[in-house]
């Protein structure tokens, strides 16, 4: 199965050397969950976009320091393109921005939120229970920093897990039991130092150096990134099943 990433983001400077760039950072996620997976990207943010839906076997969305309020020459393509997707049931995965967008583009709302940022280990609780989620327990921890949020459903649309600071944390379209997008607002693809690194370049600046200093705090914590790989992988290769039907 080839993971087309539409990279809509850019890793800073000081930190891309040592960590890589955001498909990295999902290729080694995705990959540790099924080894057979290929990927290629598709640099969004640089104004470039999939010549077809097809081009892929399924596409991933990356996060951004972006909004999709913004105005960029880049994000009403992006929506067009993933609308196109949905129509023509070619899945797809959203991660913090490509969350926001997913449901921007498929009729929900994204603002910057009210309850301002998230940062750090947060915590979840699934909402619903269907069956490809059951690498996940029923309440997870993932890293996030976002200050964004979908704060209403697209038609068809479920929500898959929640939490009080965030309440549309995670996105099904579809049948829940047989979903054609899936979403998710935190950070599966976020290892610990990466965002503890960013959490200091940006402390003071981007948000609060107090919110910061406890965010880093919480990295000790443990989290269920891979499990969340594995979810992933699995509604992916249900799709995949489906279609061999």
């Amino acid at each position: 199965m080839k993971i087309g990433i539409l990279e809509t983001g850019e890793v800073h400077p000081d930190l891309k050397a040592r960590h890589g760039d955001y498909p990295a950072m999902f290729e080694a996620l995705l990959g540790a969950a099924d080894p057979t997976l290929e990927f290629a990207t598709v640099r969004v943010v640089a104004g470039e976009l999939p010549a077809s839906p097809t081009q892929a076997d399924a596409w991933l969305v990356t996060g951004s320091r972006h909004g999709v309020y913004d105005d960029l020459p880049w994000i009403e393509p992006l929506k067009s393109f993933l609308r196109t997707c949905y129509r023509a049931r070619v899945p797809l995965v959203g991660i913090c921005f490509g969350h926001q967008i997913l449901a921007e583009a498929l009729g929900g709302r994204t603002v910057k939120s009210d309850k301002g940022w998230a940062l750090g280990v947060q915590d979840y609780r699934l909402a619903i229970r269907p069956g490809w989620t059951a690498a996940l327990p029923d309440r997870f921890s993932v890293r996030a920093l976002h200050q964004d949020q979908v704060v209403a459903l697209p038609p068809n649309a479920t929500v898959l897990a929640t939490s009080p600071h965030c309440e549309y944390a995670a996105i099904a379209y579809g049948d829940p039991e047989s979903p054609d997008a899936i979403s998710l607002q935190p950070h599966p693809e976020f290892g610990p130092e990466f965002l503890d690194e960013l959490l200091r370049l940006r402390a003071g600046t981007s948000f609060p150096a107090e919110a910061a200093a406890a965010a880093r705090a919480s990295l000790a914590r443990p989290v269920d990134s891979a499990a969340w790989a594995e979810l992933i992988v699995a509604f992916l290769r249900r799709i995949e099943a489906r279609r061999a039907a």
